[in-house]
């Protein structure tokens, strides 16, 4: 009876130790649930930045009005018998 009951305690320490050390136990577990929480953050911004350039092209392909504000803001585009004014900022001593 003995020997019985240390086995089944041999077996559950063993059991026990599987569950939480072992290869695909509790802490394994554990991390890669903090690894899925911070891809699925990541995923979450490129999203966002993929939102706002399917917005963008979408705005370029519909009209010219996008167009124009792209080449005035970055290329520094006037229109005809526009005049464009400079404005700078004096630094004082």
């Amino acid at each position: 009876m003995r020997l019985f009951l240390l086995f089944l305690l041999s077996l559950l320490s063993w059991l026990q130790y599987t569950l939480w050390f072992g290869k695909n136990g509790i802490n394994d577990y554990w991390s890669l649930e903090q690894d899925i929480v911070a891809q699925q953050q990541v995923n979450a911004k490129l999203q966002s930045r993929n939102d706002e350039m399917y917005a963008e092209i979408d705005d370029l392909r519909q009209g010219l009005d996008a167009i124009e504000e792209r080449a005035r803001h970055e290329l520094g585009m006037v229109k005809e018998g526009e005049t464009f004014y400079r404005m700078l900022n004096q630094e004082q001593p």
